[in-house]
């Protein structure tokens, strides 16, 4: 019978390799259509795994923020929705309890991509937090500059993240912290070298991807400067799920794929899964679909030690930490 298992699981992970690296089957709803039923799937969270913890969510006012948000408080957790359009998130605080009226939800003000406003906010917090989810995401499509002066996607995907992080780890000891990256990072090298995309003719999904790949090449730096506190660092992907910010940003994407997309639920549950399972998972690690994935699938994006550090040089700089 061990034998049996152990083939089995080694079956079942050749098969959800296959799917990860072939894309299209891994990212789509086929992934967890599939993969549920293998043996190498983790057991969901019980009920309750969250009882008695806060958890902070941005950009949960729409999208994989909602479904994350609903996921964590069906687990128990009093979830705060840190958001830019308060009216926005106090409707689906209403729609969220009126599916579920044990959901215990409240609301937040920070715009992300604002370094002062994230300054204003994490003074705000007063109590410790479990679970932090970097959710907060945009794809402007031309060249926009935060209140600061930084590219938008830069500002809101990393600098906001590590700068509320940064200034929340007082409150986070032995917490969790995710960030909600992207699979289109996979498309991009770390640029380092032009960090604000001031060099070149701008395109939406390059600058997205390019924050996408800064905030996953971070992570082992994260994890080293914020686990001396028991803190875990993770990212997840969500693979292709239809929420409005594909529809807005991605329409001819959409329109192609449609049939195939994950709904949000689908889009969130790795997110909401990192923040319950216990033990916690080793931190600083890119996961998808309950398991970890490799943060490089092409050599031309590979990238060294030696550019990781001057990202990271640029982003303490631009913070102040």
């Amino acid at each position: 019978m061990p034998l049996l298992a152990s083939l089995g699981s080694a079956v079942g992970s050749a098969v959800d390799t296959v799917m990860d690296r072939t894309v299209v089957p891994g990212y789509t709803r086929i992934g967890p259509a599939v993969r549920r039923h293998l043996p190498t799937w983790p057991a969901d969270p019980p009920p309750e795994a969250l009882a008695g913890a806060r958890v902070l969510v941005t950009g949960a006012s729409s999208g994989l923020g909602v479904a994350t948000a609903e996921g964590l408080a069906a687990l128990g957790a009093e979830v705060v929705l840190v958001v830019r359009d308060t009216d926005k998130a106090a409707r689906v605080v209403r729609q969220l309890q009126g599916r579920n009226p044990l959901a215990r939800l409240d609301v937040a003000r920070c715009d992300v991509a604002d370094l002062d406003d994230v300054r204003r906010f994490a003074a705000t917090v007063d109590e410790h937090v479990d679970v932090l989810v970097h959710n907060a995401g945009a794809m402007p499509p031309e060249r926009t500059e935060s209140p600061q002066g930084h590219e938008m996607t830069m500002a809101l995907h990393v600098l906001g993240p590590v700068l509320m992080t940064e200034l929340l780890a007082p409150h986070l000891d032995d917490g969790r912290v995710v960030l909600v990256t992207s699979g289109g990072m996979h498309a991009q090298r770390l640029r380092d070298d032009d960090p604000e995309y001031l060099v070149g003719d701008y395109s939406p999904t390059t600058a997205y991807a390019r924050s996408k790949r800064a905030q996953v090449e971070l992570l082992p730096i994260l994890q080293r400067r914020w686990g001396a506190r028991g803190v875990t660092v993770h990212a997840t992907h969500p693979g292709w799920a239809d929420t409005p910010g594909v529809a807005d940003s991605l329409p001819t994407f959409r329109r192609v794929t449609g049939p195939l997309l994950r709904d949000a639920a689908g889009g969130a549950d790795t997110t909401v899964w990192l923040a319950a399972t216990q033990p916690p998972p080793e931190g600083g690690r890119l996961w998808h679909d309950r398991r970890p994935r490799p943060t490089h699938l092409l050599p031309r994006t590979r990238t060294g030690d030696a550019e990781r550090q001057r990202l990271w040089a640029w982003v303490v700089a631009q913070t102040e930490i």
